[in-house]
């Protein structure tokens, strides 16, 4: 099936300039409360994420009420084009309401099989990643610039990244620790801001679990558009979530999962 590639990338960043529109009037706010979606432990969720995923829906129906939208904090709404929008409005809300600049607000576009184009947009920054179809490019403080992945092949020169140290249970903390004792470079807490540097190529390589689709559908976009690759942990699809390993080449991306099936495969 064809799509017009280039109406989708018009919609998708009028969908980013209303978001940080929204995400923007909350953050660092005094008054900021967040909830608590969890019952065991503490997963947030703010008045600026809900505002911005309302604001992004509305631009879509206008725009395109024929594709279906599936959004983190007002689940799906059905289409009939084939099509589906993947939204997290604040993707790192832990950081958002701490204060920090490298949450982002992630958008994608696709059918079934996958994103065609994505975005990872950073408001306060002012920096946007977008990828898709082979291209990939970013706009911010600095101008614009086509985003390019490293050429790192080898994980003893690669700066890794995850967001959370514990990375997820026991046994996945296990197989990431067998790549991270080979990085050159190890950082944590960037959240959708991580594969935006694998995509610019100041980073080499993401390792994630416990992912929804909203999580990561908009990063495999950008990074495959950057000339990176992006799976699960077993090297197939993870647009709908799960277990993420984003690498800037196929030899970097070979050697972690490597690695990853030797330490156990996370299970």
């Amino acid at each position: 099936m064809a799509y017009d590639l280039e109406e989708l990338r018009r919609v998708a960043r009028l969908v980013a300039d209303a978001a940080r529109v929204e995400t923007l009037r909350y953050f660092r706010a005094i008054d900021l409360s967040a909830d608590n979606k969890e019952v065991d432990g503490f997963d947030p969720v703010t008045e600026g994420d809900r505002a911005a995923e309302r604001a992004m829906r509305s631009v879509i129906s206008a725009a395109r009420p024929q594709d279906a939208i599936l959004g983190e904090e007002h689940g799906m709404t059905p289409g009939t084009s084939g099509l589906t929008w993947v939204l997290d409005p604040i993707d790192g809300t832990r950081g958002y309401i701490s204060g920090t600049p490298t949450w982002g607000t992630l958008i994608a576009v696709g059918p079934e099989s996958g994103p065609i184009f994505g975005i990872i947009d950073q408001p306060y920054i002012g920096e946007r990643f977008e990828g898709g179809s082979g291209h990939a490019q970013m706009t911010g403080p600095l101008g614009a610039r086509a985003l390019r992945a490293s050429q790192t092949k080898d994980i003893k020169d690669a700066v890794l990244f995850t967001t959370f140290p514990e990375v997820g249970t026991p046994a996945e903390r296990a197989a990431f620790e067998a790549v991270a004792a080979q990085a050159k470079l190890i950082r944590y807490g960037m959240d959708c801001y991580a594969y935006a540097l694998v995509a610019g190529g100041h980073a080499d390589l993401v390792i994630e679990a416990g992912l929804n689709a909203y999580d990561i559908a908009a990063p495999v976009a950008v990074i495959e558009g950057a000339g990176g690759i992006a799976t699960n942990w077993e090297g197939g699809p993870v647009h709908n979530g799960g277990r993420a390993v984003a690498a800037a080449t196929p030899e970097l991306h070979a050697a972690a999962l490597a690695l990853i099936k030797e330490a156990g495969g996370g299970v």
